[in-house]
């Protein structure tokens, strides 16, 4: 009777296990479908297709403008030098004349559907700029007065164009949602809380991946939209210097960050501008 019972308990505990397995597999199955089995969305600023978490483009520009009240805040505020946030919103509009050249250059017909609004925030302490879906664009004042030319700050903005116009953010948290089920997955599947965290680990080095790249391709539309505006996109190359030394030695390695090391985009960005100007930068651009 006793060995009977422990048959039954063994069985029991490996069904527990199919049922276990048969959920994950039904999370993970729900994950790759609601990514892959949708067809993606066409950017109607580039042509290209893309899987999107949200599909109208409103929906970023909403979500943009209810998070930036609080993401100005953050970072003390907007700036009070009129005369610099002039400057800011000047060249923001340049290049979104630029986006509207090459829309008109390689892909006839697209339209540029963002609001963008380009912001100057007080914070004179963080290096950095950043976009939020759907055209908010910001710039700290610690990075505006260590840039030395208006090249720079075309060059800064224009990247973050990039994320915007490339949908960065939106792409991001498809992936995100995609992760997030796998995760799910492994952990019902393990059913224990370390397989879950190893999971969750695993996605988040895949996504990094993600970023980085995202960073690149942001670069290459910064180097496009200066040389369109006016700007000699050269000038990105002295940012990078910037935030080179905003940085320092410190911070984690490139592998486990979303951004690559500022000496390596400078080999990229030379490479870009090759291969967008292989006859030479054009002349007469402002620097």
């Amino acid at each position: 009777m006793f060995g009977v019972g422990r048959q039954r308990a063994s069985g029991g505990g490996m069904s527990g296990f199919k049922v276990r397995l048969l959920i994950a597999l039904a999370i993970a199955a729900f994950a790759l479908i609601s990514y892959y089995g949708q067809p993606g969305d066409e950017n109607r600023i580039t042509g290209e297709e893309e899987r999107v978490a949200m599909h109208d483009e409103q929906q970023e520009v909403q979500m943009g403008l209810q998070a930036k009240p609080e993401l100005v805040q953050m970072h003390g505020g907007p700036t009070r030098d009129a005369a610099a946030q002039r400057m800011v919103s000047g060249i923001g509009q340049e290049l979104l004349g630029a986006v509207d050249q090459w829309i008109a250059e390689h892909h006839p017909g697209g339209e540029n559907p963002y609001r963008f609004e380009f912001t100057l925030l007080a914070d004179p302490k963080t290096v950095n700029a950043f976009a939020l879906p759907g055209g908010q664009v910001f710039i700290t004042q610690a990075l505006f007065d260590a840039l030395e030319t208006e090249g720079q700050l075309a060059g800064v903005l224009g990247h973050e164009v990039g994320h915007v116009i490339a949908r960065h953010g939106n792409k991001r948290m498809a992936k995100q949602q995609l992760f997030s089920g796998l995760a799910a997955a492994g952990g019902v599947a393990g059913g224990d809380v370390n397989a879950q965290r190893m999971s969750q680990m695993i996605a988040q080095m895949v996504s990094m991946k993600y970023g980085r790249d995202d960073e690149l391709e942001s670069d290459k539309w910064g180097v496009r939209l200066c040389e369109l505006a006016g700007y000699d996109p050269r000038a990105m190359i002295g940012v990078m210097k910037v935030l080179e030394e905003a940085s320092g030695s410190g911070g984690p390695p490139e592998m486990m960050s979303t951004h690559p090391k500022p000496a390596n985009r400078v080999a990229y960005i030379q490479g870009v501008i090759a291969e967008e100007f292989p006859q030479g930068v054009p002349k007469g651009l402002k620097p």
